[in-house]
């Protein structure tokens, strides 16, 4: 009944989203099964799914992979409507004990997507590589899978929420693969200040130069929401809501090859500007803080304008900056963090962030916050990166992102000249370090 009753919801979008001329739509990670299940209850509902290779339409040959309730349906959405369909489904494949990593049960269960073309073929299948902590009812592929297919408005790839924090297969896909569009189903829990789901996708498609479809769930109590079509300049539309839980369909238009758009990002050299110049400010003034579970390095913004660094490790953050007003209610801070994030994952970071805290309390600094009233008329902020993936972010009050109000210079430097439409929450360039990351836990565990 849960599934069907998702699957309404979902038919509703398509068929929206078809009128108004879309060519592809992505659906949300859990967005037909939900997530309250275990291994065991969830088993009789997953489907075997075949290598798209097989040249399947489920919805004219329902009986060949069957029983595949969920994909006919999901393939007659397509073909109805003429448009291609991403979701996230469940796969079960059979093993025994010829193979030394079959579960105990018998068979594997994988967190997966598929594509549906305009036709009701499938197109695609991909296997939830980086699983979250908390999905022990899946298991892991053996290997990461590199999911690509072409279309006549672009080449795509694919993979899941928690993917894009680490190497394989997000930065492959786009780095070596040249994929123009990201398809990205998730269930992405808001982590203020520097990941909330906006923020952090919109950031991750400017670092990457590439356009990505973020299609996130809703559930207020648990603070997961934001969704998104963002491309290598900017955010092309984007949601975010706390307040209801109601869904909400994003329709833009894209370049289908972004690469050849004359407005594409220049080239950066992330640590080009940070390294030719000497620190802004003398040591003496850091304190400690943490954000989400990293241990900062942080300098209060103490005047209304001024020139700071702080550096933790080999990283040194500068920051050059006028406040339009400085607030006697609100401390800003600017933070540094080199090192390997250990909690819900392993993934090292080099992350140089402006940040309003929680409250003048320099001991709530790095916790999360949601509004600001303090207002920036121009901001530089650069860093000494050992890494070249750097993702450039601009937070502003009410978690809204600040399209065409920053830029990124070639030298590496993140700018505002021109001041901000809203208060200022983040201002932060994040990087990541895929080479100092330790193995994924399918290669730990052998």
């Amino acid at each position: 009944m849960l599934m069907n009753k998702n699957m309404d919801v979902l038919e509703g979008a398509i068929k929206a989203a078809a009128l108004q001329g879309a060519r592809i739509i992505v659906t949300p990670e859990d967005g037909i099964y939900g997530w309250v299940f275990t291994r065991e209850t969830i088993y009789p509902y997953l489907e075997d799914i075949p290598d798209p290779q097989v040249n399947w339409i489920p919805c004219t040959d329902p009986d060949r992979f069957a029983p595949a309730p969920v994909q006919e349906r999901l393939s007659c959405m397509a073909r109805s409507n003429a448009i291609y369909v991403v979701a996230n489904i469940g796969d079960k494949k059979p093993c025994n004990s010829s193979d030394p990593k079959c579960p105990s049960d018998g068979h594997y269960q994988y967190n997966t997507d598929v594509v549906f073309d305009s036709e009701g073929k499938l197109v695609a299948r991909y296997h939830k590589y980086n699983l979250f902590v908390t999905e022990t009812q899946f298991d892991y592929p053996k290997e990461p899978e590199f999911v690509t297919f072409n279309t006549s408005f672009g080449k795509f790839g694919i993979f899941t929420c928690a993917d894009i924090l680490f190497h394989d297969p997000a930065v492959v896909l786009v780095s070596k693969l040249q994929v123009d569009t990201v398809l990205f189903p998730t269930a992405w829990m808001n982590t203020l200040p520097l990941l909330s789901a906006c923020q952090f996708h919109s950031a991750w498609a400017m670092g990457m130069g590439v356009n990505f479809l973020s299609a996130n769930i809703c559930n207020s109590s648990l603070d997961i929401t934001g969704s998104g079509i963002y491309a290598p300049n900017g955010p092309r539309a984007f949601h975010y809501n706390t307040e209801t839980e109601s869904g909400h369909l994003l329709v833009t238009e894209l370049s289908s090859h972004p690469r050849l758009s004359p407005t594409y990002p220049i080239a950066v050299n992330w640590s080009s500007y940070a390294t030719s110049i000497k620190r802004f400010s003398p040591d003496g003034h850091d304190f400690s803080g943490v954000i989400y579970f990293d241990l900062f390095t942080f300098t209060e913004l103490a005047k209304p304008e001024g020139n700071r660094t702080v550096c933790q490790k080999d990283l040194c953050c500068h920051l050059s900056y006028r406040m339009a007003e400085k607030r006697e209610d609100e401390v800003y801070v600017l933070g540094a963090f080199d090192g390997l994030h250990v909690v819900e994952g392993e993934y090292y970071l080099q992350i140089c962030t402006l940040l309003k805290c929680k409250s003048t309390d320099l001991k709530t600094c790095g916790q999360p916050v949601a509004t600001a009233h303090t207002s920036f008329d121009t901001f530089s902020l650069s860093g000494t990166f050992g890494t070249s993936y750097i993702f450039p972010e601009v937070l502003l009050t009410g978690v809204q992102l600040a399209p065409g109000e920053f830029q990124v210079l070639s030298d590496g430097r993140l700018i505002n000249q021109n001041g901000t439409s809203k208060p200022v929450l983040s201002v932060t360039l994040f990087g990541r370090w895929y080479e100092k990351d330790p193995p994924h836990p399918q290669q730990a565990f052998p």
